[in-house]
């Protein structure tokens, strides 16, 4: 540790890089009032144990209230700081707060990223270092936008592929289940916000790969809200240059659009003013036909005099692939207002019709689990802008909200008092304690925290349907007594309902068999 510095943990978290800040002085643990914490502090604090950069700053007893004496108030630190104690703050012990302040942190736990077995730098198999020690990535959760981040990271374009199958190789190091949430236009996996899992059972065959675009000729859109829409620009002999032309129509976007993954094209565009380029030019006038696979295959050797001719500018796509959906103004990243970003701008969900179908749709497209609500009437605050979709009526199933059916684009006759949001359950995976393969005590990931279930009212569709959800086939037996209901008495619980011992202050227990062969 660094000398003169307090010691730093994080406590009540989902894990050793996310929790209530503690920090020890003259002996005794003690924890940090959230009056003006912010990133940058939560930063440091990161830094110091080793936990990669800093995700959240949490002010107000997230993690639950700590005990004892409250160390630091006002804490003011610049990001350059090895420890949290090297920052300003109002001296030891001196403050105006009580716990229900306590300030907290989650941090990325990452510290590095690399490709490992590939033929080239930009291809292989996903690893990342955590707490000095490089591991594989499980692929359970791992996705398009997610690997298109790192490609970005590692100068390596955009994702073209994530092969499964474990085309790179096993790992030898531990392999990590963490999901990251990436919308496409973090700089780095370190942004995007992230379910740390931790290790746990995940097979050597199942890791997370990448083969990233890499070329000579790579292009990439920027300005824009998602990695699918803005200014086009390509990289050519080792410097990204701009792209002018002055007839740019849907031919040249749809090769554009093609070539980076993003889909169809919806609109070939010449940026504003203020959103044009100052940097070099790479590429000035192209013909293209629509059908070419890459933008550097259309005709690009045009006479001076159809150059002359026009006036050259900046130009912009936006692809299918540009479109997203959020939450906004809720309590956490799965619950909220929803949002959609289409032809380059956010807008809202009119609440006609809509119901827990459609907010079904949005909550598996987050990696939120399940609708627990589908909400109107702007609980979740007024958004401002388009109203995008009216009259929205999915059956569940689809992969994304722009998928079910719906009225035109920007159709409607609604205001923003009439908002949809969604609640969704942040129930992101389920798990077998003490499993022998499958059978274990069922806990389930909500919230960052690992917990158990509570077995009363719970039916055979319900044990069915985790079953299938842990891959040990499509039927399975409940087991709620004894020797749990003993177990639960060891540690000092009572049941409150015979064949339901209570194994902690948070939840029930139960045993749930299964066999990975289905009948």
């Amino acid at each position: 540790m660094f000398e003169g510095a307090a010691v730093v943990r994080l406590e009540d978290g989902s894990g050793r890089c996310a929790g209530r800040v503690e920090v020890k002085h003259e002996g005794q643990w003690g924890t940090v009032c959230g009056y003006s914490w912010d990133m940058t502090d939560a930063a440091v604090v990161c830094k110091q144990l080793g936990c990669g950069s800093a995700l959240k700053a949490h002010e107000d007893a997230d993690f639950g209230p700590g005990s004892g004496p409250i160390w630091m108030f006002n804490v003011g630190c610049r990001g350059t700081e090895s420890a949290l104690s090297d920052c300003t703050h109002n001296g030891w012990g001196q403050h105006y707060c009580d716990h229900s302040e306590d300030a907290g942190v989650t941090c990325s736990e990452f510290t590095g990223f690399r490709l490992v077995n590939g033929s080239t730098a930009c291809e292989g198999r996903v690893e990342i270092h955590v707490l000095g020690t490089w591991g594989s990535l499980c692929a359970s959760h791992w996705d398009l936008l997610d690997a298109h981040v790192l490609c970005r990271h590692l100068d390596c374009g955009f994702a073209e592929s994530i092969p499964r199958g474990g085309p790179f190789g096993r790992g030898t190091g531990p392999v990590w289940r963490d999901s990251f949430h990436c919308d496409g236009t973090e700089a780095h996996l370190g942004q995007c916000p992230v379910t740390a899992l931790g290790a746990s059972p995940c097979s050597h065959e199942n890791n997370a790969a990448v083969i990233c675009s890499a070329g000579s000729a790579s292009l990439r859109l920027v300005g824009g809200g998602s990695r699918c829409d803005g200014r086009v620009e390509i990289f050519q002999h080792g410097t990204w240059g701009r792209v002018l032309d002055d007839q740019w129509d849907m031919q040249e976007a749809s090769v554009v659009c093609r070539q980076l993954r993003c889909g169809e094209a919806e609109t070939a565009y010449n940026p504003p003013k203020p959103q044009r380029g100052t940097g070099p030019v790479g590429l000035r006038g192209v013909r293209c036909a629509g059908h070419e696979a890459n933008l550097t295959l259309c005709n690009t050797s045009l006479p001076e005099s159809v150059l002359a001719a026009g006036i050259a500018e900046d130009v912009g796509v936006v692809c299918w692939g540009s479109r997203q959906v959020r939450l906004v103004n809720g309590p956490g990243r799965c619950a909220g207002r929803v949002e959609i970003y289409y032809q380059g701008s956010w807008g809202t969900i009119c609440d006609d019709s809509w119901d827990l179908p459609d907010a079904t749709v949005v909550c598996h497209q987050l990696g939120c689990g399940g609708a627990v609500k589908a909400v109107g009437s702007a609980r979740f605050g007024e958004g401002s802008g388009q109203i995008w979709l009216d009259a929205v009526n999915c059956s569940g199933a689809e992969a994304a909200l722009w998928d079910c059916p719906a009225g035109s684009w920007g159709q409607h006759d609604c205001g923003h008092k009439e908002d949809a949001g969604v609640d969704c359950s942040e129930f992101v995976t389920l798990r077998l304690e003490n499993s022998d393969g499958c059978s274990g005590r069922l806990q389930v990931f909500y919230n960052g925290t690992w917990g158990s279930v509570c077995s009363n009212s719970m039916t055979l569709k319900t044990v069915s349907l985790a079953c299938k959800e842990l891959g040990c086939g499509d039927r399975g037996i409940l087991e709620t007594r004894l020797p749990y209901e003993q177990e639960a008495s060891t540690r000092g619980h009572t049941s409150p309902h015979v064949g339901t011992p209570v194994l902690s202050p948070g939840g029930w227990l139960l045993k749930l068999s299964g066999s990975p062969h289905t009948s």
